[in-house]
C-alpha cells in the first residue's frame, strides 16, 4: 500500500519499477525555457502570445486550458522542475501531508525524478484523463507535452499519468488513486493497467 513515506510513481507507460512504491509522471526535463511549437504546427496565439493558461479545473484543483485552438502535434510546454534522486524524492514526500498521494514528481528513470514543486512551471498543473488530448514525449532527456489531437480554445489539457505501483491493485488502492476525468472510457483510477 502507498504510505506517506513512499510516493507512487507516475509514468507515461506501465513497466519497470522495483522496490518501494513510488508515483511520478514519467520523463526528464532540464532547466530550460518553455518549449515552442513543433515546426510546421499551425495554431494561433492569444494577443499576449500565450497559448495555455492555468486556472481552476472542474476535474481536480488547478488545470491547464487552451487559450486558442491548438493543432494536433503541437508542442505545448516542457515539464520543468528540479531533477533529484528517488531517495531525495522519498525524503521530501509528501509535499502536502493532508493529500500524500498528490505530488509534482515526474519519473525520469529508476534513479532520477523531476520535482516540479521546485522550479516547476504550468505543466505541473495538467490533470490526468483516461482519454487524454495530450501526451508526454521524451526527447534527449527532456519531457514535453504535445497535443494528441486538435484542441479547441477553452478546452482543458490532459494526459494519462499511468501511475505505476508494484503492489496488487486492490479496490482500496484504486480508490486512493481515483480518476475524476468523467470520460466514457474512464478506468476509474490513475493507475496504469497491469499487463
Amino acid at each position: 500500500m502507498p504510505s506517506s513515506n513512499h510516493p507512487a510513481r507516475r509514468a507515461r507507460a506501465p513497466g519497470r519499477t522495483s522496490g518501494a512504491t513510488r508515483a511520478a509522471k514519467r520523463g526528464p526535463a532540464a532547466e530550460a525555457p518553455q518549449a515552442k511549437a513543433k515546426s510546421g504546427a499551425t495554431n494561433g496565439k492569444a494577443a499576449s502570445g500565450r497559448r495555455i493558461q492555468v486556472r481552476r479545473s472542474g476535474v481536480h484543483g488547478k488545470g491547464v486550458f487552451a487559450l486558442v485552438p491548438i493543432a494536433k502535434g503541437t508542442r505545448l510546454i516542457e515539464y520543468l522542475g528540479e531533477i533529484i534522486s528517488w531517495p531525495e524524492a522519498q525524503r521530501r514526500h509528501p509535499h502536502d501531508p493532508s493529500d500524500p498521494n498528490h505530488t509534482f514528481y515526474f519519473h525520469i528513470d529508476d534513479k532520477h525524478v523531476i520535482d516540479a514543486a521546485v522550479g516547476g512551471n504550468a505543466a505541473r498543473w495538467i490533470n490526468h484523463a483516461c482519454n487524454p488530448n495530450c501526451k508526454a514525449e521524451e526527447e534527449d532527456g527532456r519531457i514535453f507535452i504535445d497535443a494528441r489531437r486538435d484542441i479547441a480554445a477553452g478546452e482543458e489539457l490532459f494526459y494519462d499519468y499511468g501511475l505505476i505501483i508494484d503492489e496488487r491493485y486492490t479496490p482500496k488502492l484504486k480508490k486512493q488513486y481515483e480518476c475524476r476525468c468523467g470520460s466514457p472510457r474512464c478506468r476509474r483510477t490513475m493507475l496504469a493497467p497491469k499487463r
